[in-house]
């Protein structure tokens, strides 16, 4: 069998990580394709690898008619995952795809449904599934470290408002959301995932701070298995600030900012030795294409996330973008 052959469905500044990670599978995958609108960003990304003999479109509908890929990765605005997620599918071609994977929950469905009768791997970018941190804060709550979970308290700060003015991410139609959508998206993907927890029922507060897409929201969670939870999306921030508490009947597991303490009722705070990295979302997508393991962050799980950000919006009265009949952004 020869090298796996894939195309990047936008070249942006996310596309050079997916690049990077791929070129280090150059025994196995070979970057033979890029599309995007922006002739400028096509340019860019070709100089920084030096692929000058890659195709390159404009319209990534020609590079799916054109350029004979196995897979492709999608790094595009977030309401434009779904249609192209979907006709790269039908092309019969494996996807990974940008969180969010799509911006409704029945685009989700449908996308999921697409992947299923095609046959074709569909995997979803959350890279905190691959850093050790979060697998340890996984496996200790799963084993019991701090026995029952009780409640968790996940928040991020960041200079995203400052960071997007004047970018896709404050235009609705493209981004489908504001920080919740984006950056968010990472944060409610741990807690999900961390945990194994289903949201029941949410209240949440959003603000716009003047811009078209709301930058702030603060959301308390009730879970069906009794925890709850407070969510804290921040985008109107100095600086990046992230934290999770989770806590037990037997203890907590703190993080902040890549740093990880379990404490005890009168003991002092234990820190973890944390597992090795061995693997990361473009060389585990290509391993699941390649029959290796299963799918490691699938449609399933993602739409959880889509699930939960919708359930805060609607909560909030907030309506980032519509759909129409088909199913499209409008």
């Amino acid at each position: 069998m020869g090298k796996l052959k894939v195309g990047i469905i936008g070249t942006g500044g996310i596309s050079h990580l997916h690049a990077r990670q791929l070129l280090e599978l150059a025994d196995e995958v070979e970057i033979t394709a890029i599309a995007d609108t922006s002739a400028s960003n096509r340019e860019k990304f070709i100089a920084k690898f030096k692929l000058d003999d890659i195709l390159q479109f404009q319209d990534y509908k020609d590079m799916l008619n054109q350029a004979s890929l196995d897979a492709v990765v999608i790094c595009s605005p977030h309401t434009l995952h779904f249609g192209q997620a979907t006709d790269a599918l039908n092309h019969g071609c494996h996807v990974l795809i940008e969180k969010p994977m799509t911006c409704s929950s029945q685009e989700a469905y449908e996308l999921i449904e697409t992947a299923e009768l095609t046959g074709k791997v569909l995997q979803v970018s959350y890279q905190r599934h691959f850093q050790p941190e979060f697998v340890f804060i996984r496996q200790a709550i799963a084993e019991g470290k701090i026995g029952r979970l009780t409640s968790v308290t996940a928040s991020l700060y960041q200079e995203w408002k400052q960071g997007t003015t004047g970018l896709w991410r404050q235009v609705p139609q493209l981004s489908g959301g504001g920080m919740l959508m984006d950056s968010g998206s990472h944060i409610v993907d741990v807690l999900l995932w961390t945990t194994g927890l289903t949201p029941a029922e949410v209240k949440s507060y959003l603000h716009n701070q003047g811009t078209p897409v709301e930058i702030d929201s603060f959301t308390s969670i009730r879970f069906e298995e009794g925890p709850v939870a407070g969510l804290n999306i921040v985008g109107f921030s100095p600086c990046w600030h992230e934290t999770y508490v989770f806590c037990g009947e037997e203890g907590g597991i703190f993080y902040t900012d890549g740093r990880i303490a379990i404490r005890r009722k009168g003991q002092e705070p234990e820190i973890p030795e944390l597992p090795k990295q061995t693997t990361n979302q473009d060389k585990s997508f290509i391993d699941a294409v390649l029959g290796r393991h299963e799918i490691l962050v699938p449609g399933s799980f993602a739409l959880k996330v889509v699930k939960l950000t919708e359930m805060i919006y609607q909560a909030g009265a907030y309506k980032p973008y519509e759909l129409d009949v088909t199913g499209g952004a409008i």
